[in-house]
């Protein structure tokens, strides 16, 4: 066993939520106020889950 582990990084731990499926998915910015200009298509969008992409994924399993 190696002598030091990697911690976790707080932020990531914060911002990203790995699923059982191994995807990980964030909460899109932009969505908690002055939305009023933004189109309602923008705003709903907003409102769901984003996905990162696979390469994404791999760099940051290691860290959350």
């Amino acid at each position: 066993m190696a002598k030091c582990k990697q911690k976790s990084h707080s932020a990531s731990k914060k911002v990203f939520k790995l699923k059982s499926n191994g995807t990980v998915k964030y909460k899109k910015s932009g969505g908690n106020h002055i939305t009023a200009k933004d189109s309602a298509k923008k705003v709903r969008q907003r409102r769901n889950k984003g996905t990162l992409s696979k390469g994404d994924v791999n760099r940051l399993k290691s860290v959350i």
